[in-house]
């Protein structure tokens, strides 16, 4: 065999730059160690522990029997679906739009990517609040952009500010990545600041790419704001990420979407037809059947996250050295880490939350990110994702041990 030269690496260094997504990586851990008998308890996953409503399903299992679902359908999405898509938009968010601004995906992640592709040109620069969504940075980049961190924390609840932004604007900046509620710090924008920031970026000719996959998940007096809606000046530079994931309980189905202007959506579009074609159709068709009807799932899984985040929070600020704000939206927690770090437990001195998660997860059996994943280290993220009885007994394993740090 011949072998590659040095000028001619095995795997090109566009690709070799990814990471591993972080949180992916945790779970499989957890799951491969719980195979093998360990009673490991995994916050890791980013998903609901709900089963996917069955209309939803029986939607997916007559579609199977239709022949028009058998072949190829047209790559931006099924058009009941695009419609549908943008019908479910302006009932959730107010947001108007028509079908033909929708682009449907293969998940939330090929949404992500996809508007970064279509939008960013080498060293273009976007402005990510942090900490992030692992996916984020790595999609920028694989788009050729640049990600400048804008760096937040639990003193703020994990918000930023149009003063916080502007102080990272530069000539290259051409987008502002703004998620609400937050993965991974549950953070909710209250309606004025996400205003502000999006006249901000309209001021400045900036784009706005803005994820709104936790919509329907707040709590308490919290409410979702969409970008666009209360900035209506942004709308013609906004592109909004979207799917069926967290709401429905369809992260397997792999069906999330895009909404911009008629110009990006046919860009993403094209780039699309080359990169996969169109969605599983299954799979769509139970998509349509989910954003066309109600809320009811939603709502009940929403009363328990918001009482497991609850549990969570109350329980982790019970440990010496961990600080945990409430999360005001989607089902995490993030809490800082930073007193218990260089303290002796177990035996050894943890200097990094990544150092202070597998030790955790070594003595306690307990799964976690650690903060380095999100671009903050120093910081946890714990899934409140998980039956209730799993959540205290992981939390006071994690406690019990950490209580232990001299």
């Amino acid at each position: 065999m011949v072998g590659m030269t040095s000028d001619h690496p095995r795997i090109s260094a566009r690709v070799s730059a990814i990471a591993e997504s972080a949180t992916l990586a945790v779970d499989s851990k957890a799951k491969a160690l719980k195979a093998a008998g360990r009673p490991v308890i995994g916050f890791g996953a980013g998903e609901p522990d709900f089963p996917t409503p069955g209309y939803i399903v029986e939607a997916a299992q007559r579609a199977c029997a239709v022949p028009r679902f058998q072949k190829y359908t047209p790559a931006p999405g099924l058009p009941e679906l695009r419609e549908a898509v943008a019908a479910k938009t302006a009932r959730d968010s107010g947001y108007q739009v028509s079908a033909a601004q929708v682009l449907i995906t293969n998940g939330g992640k090929q949404a992500v990517y996809e508007a970064f592709a279509t939008l960013l040109d080498p060293g273009d620069e976007v402005l990510m609040p942090t900490p992030y969504w692992t996916t984020y940075p790595e999609s920028i980049t694989l788009a050729g952009g640049v990600p400048v961190p804008v760096m937040t924390d639990e003193q703020t609840g994990y918000l930023t500010t149009v003063p916080d932004l502007e102080a990272a604007r530069t000539s290259r900046t051409k987008v502002v990545l703004f998620v609400s509620p937050s993965n991974p710090t549950g953070a909710v924008y209250p309606p004025e600041q996400v205003a502000e920031i999006g006249r901000w970026a309209a001021g400045h000719g900036l784009w706005v790419v803005t994820d709104e996959i936790y919509e329907h998940l707040v709590y308490g007096d919290a409410r979702f704001s969409s970008v666009p809606v209360m900035a209506p000046e942004v709308a013609d530079t906004c592109v909004v990420l979207n799917g069926v994931a967290k709401t429905y309980a369809m992260t397997g189905w792999r069906v999330g979407w895009m909404i911009g202007p008629l110009d990006v959506i046919k860009a993403a579009s094209n780039l699309q037809s080359h990169a996969t074609s169109n969605v599983c159709n299954v799979a769509q068709a139970a998509a349509l059947e989910a954003v066309s009807g109600d809320l009811a799932a939603v709502a009940e899984m929403r009363a328990a996250f918001d009482r497991r985040r609850q549990t969570m929070t109350a329980m982790l600020n019970e440990i010496p050295g961990v600080v945990c704000p409430l999360p005001e939206g989607a089902f995490y927690c993030y809490p800082s880490v930073k007193g218990v770090l260089g303290k002796e437990i177990a035996g050894t001195r943890p200097s990094s939350s990544g150092e202070l998660a597998e030790l955790i997860l070594e003595h306690a059996d307990v799964a976690v990110v650690p903060g380095e994943a999100f671009g903050t280290p120093g910081y946890f993220r714990l899934s409140c994702a998980l039956g209730d009885d799993d959540l205290v007994e992981g939390i006071s394993r994690m406690g019990k041990l950490l209580s232990e740090a001299r």
